[in-house]
């Protein structure tokens, strides 16, 4: 993926309405029904509960996943996603070969700490 162009600017009350948070991945799989490679994420967020995500992040190995602490966006609803319901969208840095890099919380945050 090459650079794109700043998005235009919004009012910062739209960005301090998006609730993140720290997550650590619980467990990982496959997902057999998504149209580009990736993987079914779930990951405790403390107090708010265990969530599910579809993530692109198939170049990290399941097992160098499990465990991780992960950044998340826990409060724009839910989707469907090649038959799953996603409850939060993870969030990495996408490298101009497109490839995702999992945005991550220095050692010490907790699940459900939140981030801002």
């Amino acid at each position: 993926m090459t650079a794109t162009a700043p998005k235009p600017p919004v009012p910062g009350s739209l960005f301090f309405d998006v609730d993140i948070r720290v997550g650590r991945v619980i467990e990982v799989s496959p997902h057999p029904a998504a149209r580009v490679p990736a993987y079914i994420i779930r990951a405790d967020f403390g107090p708010l509960g265990q969530k599910t995500t579809s993530a692109r992040a198939t170049h990290y190995a399941p097992d160098a996943l499990a465990g991780r602490l992960l950044v998340g966006v826990v409060n724009i609803g839910t989707r469907r996603i090649g038959g799953i319901t996603s409850e939060f969208l993870l969030l990495g840095a996408y490298g101009e070969d497109g490839t995702v890099r999992l945005l991550a919380p220095d050692p010490g945050a907790q699940p459900g700490d939140p981030v801002g």
